[in-house]
């Protein structure tokens, strides 16, 4: 029992002693570990506080830099205030010194201002309206121009009829059917002959006379009216009383230029020139007489020379001579000035009447006062626009390669360009082209005009082919 009781009481204190070793270590720990979070929460009050006063730094350090840019800021304005009173007072001076020196105060130069303005405006508004009148006047003269063109388009054929034909009055309706004859033989052989165009119909005792070329149409003319006086109508009498015409023509062209260069007073001119200013009777330039023309614009030069003491005689060659390539422009290429001046120059004539020639439409410049007195002569007597004369000129082209082009073929013995070009008449040698070649060659000669010709409307092509049968007599 005692034993026992020992052995609980020496439990019991090595208990109590391992209770008291471990509150003695518990303690231990707790304090430690108190004093382990004292040191950490002192370091971050240490931490905290120096992050406090960087904060506080930095803040002082950005409160002193805003109140130095507010500094900056006040002194800036202030001195663009003191800049603004300078610069009014210096506008002040300056529109004191420009109302002294102008003369003007500020309501005045204001009005002088709006003046200014006000003429500045108008000036522009006459420019305006000066470009627009030039545009009106320009679209009002292609409308004009587009209105006479259609006017022109209209009457153009009765135009150019009235201007190649020539009427033959008849003694009655029963010369018609002569001049036709029997299958229509003699007025074949007439127009083969002549080269013109002679319409018979319903018109009462009259036939008309038509071609292009004037005296071609005076020889059919004149060789009508005599066949028809003479009552002998057929192909034989015909090529005699044609062949006769044609004499007689030639012989009037001559007397006519022998007339004109003696009623002019100029002496020694060549035969072929006289005979050139002849044939100017037969030739017309929109309705006037070339050789009317040419005879005014002498007698005028004359004058002028004469008042200015200048050679009267060369003035009046000059302007004589000077359209005297017109009657050449059917025949041969180029203008009637080259033309002109290629006759005078060929027949001897004077440098000075060649110049004028040359001149009288600018083409060359003037080399002596009796040019200028021509050309001015010329502008007074005719007033012909320089656009027209080579218009006239192309139209007359033309018309003789309508008649070249025709007579290139093989077998054509003759070509006539008539109805003012309207119609192509084509004579064939009857051995060389039979029935069948002649529609043929009709259709070649079409188509070869319509290649290498340009023209307004229609060209009838017409070949005749004639077979003769001669017997003599004895």
């Amino acid at each position: 029992m005692l034993e026992f009781s020992g052995i609980i009481v020496a439990v019991l204190s090595g208990v109590l002693v391992a209770a008291l070793v471990f509150y003695v270590w518990g303690r231990r720990v707790e304090r430690r570990a108190t004093e382990q979070s004292q040191r950490l929460v002192l370091a971050a009050k240490e931490e905290l506080m120096s992050v406090r006063e960087n904060l506080h730094k930095s803040l002082d350090d950005k409160l002193a830099g805003v109140d130095r840019r507010e500094q900056d800021l006040r002194r800036r304005d202030q001195q663009l205030q003191e800049r603004g009173s300078a610069l009014n007072k210096r506008e002040q001076d300056i529109n004191a010194k420009l109302e002294h020196v102008a003369g003007l105060t500020a309501q005045e130069a204001k009005l002088e201002l709006i003046t200014q303005l006000e003429s500045e405006a108008r000036n522009d508004a006459a420019a305006l309206v000066r470009t627009i009148t030039e545009q009106a006047k320009k679209n009002a003269d292609r409308e004009a121009k587009k209105i006479v063109a259609l006017a022109i388009q209209r009457i153009a054929a009765e135009q150019t009829a009235e201007a190649s034909v020539s009427a033959v009055v008849l003694p009655s309706d029963e010369m018609k059917g002569r001049i036709i004859g029997r299958e229509g033989r003699n007025i074949r052989a007439f127009e083969a002959a002549t080269g013109v165009d002679v319409i018979i119909d319903d018109t009462p005792d009259t036939v008309v006379v038509s071609c292009f070329e004037p005296v071609r149409r005076e020889v059919g003319r004149l060789a009508l009216e005599r066949l028809i006086a003479d009552g002998r109508i057929h192909p034989g009498r015909i090529e005699e009383i044609v062949k006769k015409a044609k004499s007689d023509i030639d012989a009037g062209i001559l007397e006519a230029g022998e007339q004109a260069v003696y009623d002019l007073g100029i002496r020694g001119m060549h035969a072929e020139l006289v005979t050139l200013v002849g044939r100017m009777k037969y030739r017309t330039s929109y309705g006037q007489n070339i050789l009317e023309h040419s005879k005014e614009v002498a007698w005028l030069a004359g004058i002028m020379a004469a008042e200015l003491k200048l050679d009267v005689p060369l003035a009046k060659r000059g302007a004589l001579l000077h359209d005297v390539g017109k009657v050449l422009t059917h025949e041969h290429d180029g203008t009637h000035v080259e033309l002109g001046i290629e006759m005078a120059t060929k027949y001897g004539e004077h440098a000075t009447v060649i110049n004028c020639i040359a001149a009288h439409h600018d083409d060359v410049p003037h080399e002596s006062p009796i040019s200028v007195i021509v050309q001015a002569a010329d502008a007074v007597s005719g007033s012909r626009p320089g656009a027209r004369r080579e218009a006239f000129e192309t139209y007359v082209k033309r018309l003789t390669q309508l008649e070249k082009l025709a007579s290139e073929f093989q077998g054509v013995d003759k070509v006539f360009a008539i109805q003012a070009g309207r119609e192509v008449r084509v004579v064939v040698t009857p051995e060389s082209v039979d029935d069948t070649g002649a529609l043929r060659l009709t259709d070649e000669i079409a188509r070869k005009i319509e290649r290498e010709l340009q023209y307004p409307g229609q060209i009838k092509v017409v070949v005749i082919r004639e077979t003769r049968a001669v017997g003599i007599a004895r």
